[in-house]
């Protein structure tokens, strides 16, 4: 859950380009932040509002570089550090059968793009590397090798994922990864993956990351309603956040220390959102329990819109919007603190 940090990183891009550039799409020389570059999941996941709803909207032909040069999003929702997650929504038919209740709806990300099940449109970390090769090689043509090298390096970077390879891929059941790994060795196996993608993109030339922890994913609406016998958050859930998100921080310190000249600064969305939870009136939320569509307990994707029964009149007094994602609110203030460490850590 990380701070759909992409929106208030894109104001600060424009904030930070200063004066025209010499071509109105090309970001001027002067930038501290000539661009804004995203990977990860549904928590960064803009989509668009073209359709058919393309994945990433890098995708739409709609688009040419000259809509990327300042910013690009990758991310897609459903995908994870773990290759095997992508192809998750592949096996829903299985998984519905099995589990009906729990897959009510086609899952997208917070008010952004719609993914049917089965699609190969969710796209693995590693594909989104190759895309962001792609668009290295489109900015070169366009702009040139210096612009394009500049751009690239002086680039923040914004990196979001993990959950869905926990939530929807090891406990879920359905890859066979919980035979395969202890949830710790899990653990490992996805900041080893981690590892790998930060030097991949670092060899590709970035050089100011943000990387986000995990969120207390136990503390999610719909896994609330997976704990309706106990009653509150899933605690087990969110030890395994805390646990892995400690290997993510010894991790990034040794990449630090073996990587020249990368900066890379760690997003602490857990400590974030258990503040909130704890203290919402901080925030002006009434509800951190439910999401604001319909029942709040596990619609998501298609089920959640305006026309939904049951859904809340104001959504700035919900934590979360639909069982897995936050209300856009919540996700501003988590942008903003996104921004914060940003400003103080990579630049």
């Amino acid at each position: 859950m990380a701070a759909a940090a992409l929106a208030v990183l894109v104001v600060a891009t424009a904030v930070f380009c200063g004066a025209e550039a010499r071509e109105a799409w090309l970001p001027p020389a002067a930038a501290k932040v000539p661009a804004v570059i995203v990977f990860g999941d549904s928590t960064v996941d803009t989509g668009n509002n073209n359709p058919p709803p393309l994945v990433p909207a890098y995708l739409d032909p709609a688009y040419g570089i000259q809509d990327f040069a300042r910013g690009v999003c990758f991310a897609s929702a459903g995908t994870g550090l773990d290759n095997a997650t992508a192809g998750v929504l592949v096996h829903l038919t299985v998984a519905r059968a099995l589990q009906p209740w729990r897959f009510p709806a086609l899952r997208d990300g917070t008010g952004s793009s719609q993914v049917a099940e089965g699609d190969p449109a969710v796209i693995p970390l590693w594909k989104e590397v190759e895309y962001f090769k792609e668009y290295q090689r489109r900015l070169r043509r366009q702009a040139g090798r210096a612009a394009a090298r500049r751009v690239v390096r002086d680039a923040l970077y914004v990196v979001s994922v993990g959950t869905n390879d926990f939530l929807e891929n090891y406990f879920l059941l359905v890859t066979g990864r919980f035979k395969q790994f202890t949830v710790g060795e899990f653990e490992d196996f996805l900041v080893a993956q981690a590892a790998e993608f930060l030097t991949a993109i670092y060899r590709l030339g970035a050089r100011r990351v943000a990387f986000a922890g995990l969120s207390a994913i136990g503390c999610l609406p719909l896994e609330r309603t997976l704990n309706a016998v106990r009653g509150g958050c899933i605690e087990e859930y969110n030890q395994v956040a805390r646990d892995y998100n400690v290997k993510v921080n010894a991790m990034m310190a040794e990449l630090r220390s073996s990587l020249p000249g990368l900066k890379l600064a760690y997003i602490p969305v857990y400590d974030d959102m258990l503040n909130l939870i704890n203290n919402p009136s901080t925030l002006g939320l009434e509800n951190v329990e439910q999401g604001c569509c319909a029942t709040g307990m596990f619609e998501m994707g298609y089920l959640c819109n305006e026309k939904s029964p049951l859904t809340c009149p104001d959504a700035d007094k919900y934590f979360f919007w639909d069982s897995f994602h936050p209300t856009e609110k919540v996700n501003r203030f988590f942008a903003n603190s996104t921004l914060q460490i940003c400003l103080k850590e990579l630049l």
